[in-house]
């Protein structure tokens, strides 16, 4: 970072599966992402604006077989050079002897970010025979459920919800 002249500098990187893979992080293990970086560099301050997209293979929520995840997302991260290494929100400082940032668990994260909360296959695309194993277990669990008596003290709770409607 510290050899980079003023104004702006663009990079581009294309992950793959030996990138997921080198990195060892829980949420992604393989895929193929597209990273466009721009630097701009302005006194002693590096402004970084990070694009990436692309398609991560994570386990489906539902039936645990692997599926394609699109992400897309754009990020901003501001470096300066100082004294020791320090990450403050957005604000990353490096060693300014050293002037070396390395980038890549940042874009790793950004890109697990961007992994929606759910993730399923789209309907009829899960492995069928995981699908008929949790109905299965399911089933089993509501029957037990319902064959067990309820509590005297719910049912109790319950006739006063009903007296009070009428």
């Amino acid at each position: 970072m510290k050899g980079l002249k003023e104004g702006e500098t663009a990079l581009e990187y294309d992950l793959d599966d030996t990138y997921f893979g080198a990195i060892n992080g829980a949420e992604v293990s393989k895929g193929r992402v597209h990273v466009s970086l721009s630097i701009r560099k302005t006194n002693g301050f590096f402004e970084l604006l990070i694009h990436s997209e692309g398609t991560v293979v994570i386990p489906c929520d539902r039936c645990l077989d692997d599926m394609d995840q699109p992400v897309e997302t754009d990020n901003r991260l501001t470096v300066k050079l100082g004294t020791e290494y320090n990450e403050d929100d957005d604000l990353v400082t490096i060693d300014e002897n050293e002037g070396i940032l390395d980038l890549s668990w940042f874009i790793y994260e950004f890109i697990a970010l961007a992994i929606p909360i759910k993730h399923v296959h789209e309907p009829g695309k899960c492995n069928a025979a995981m699908i008929e194993a949790l109905e299965e277990h399911s089933t089993a669990r509501s029957s037990k459920d319902t064959e067990q008596e309820i509590d005297p003290r719910w049912e109790a709770l319950s006739k006063l919800r009903v007296e009070s409607e009428e």
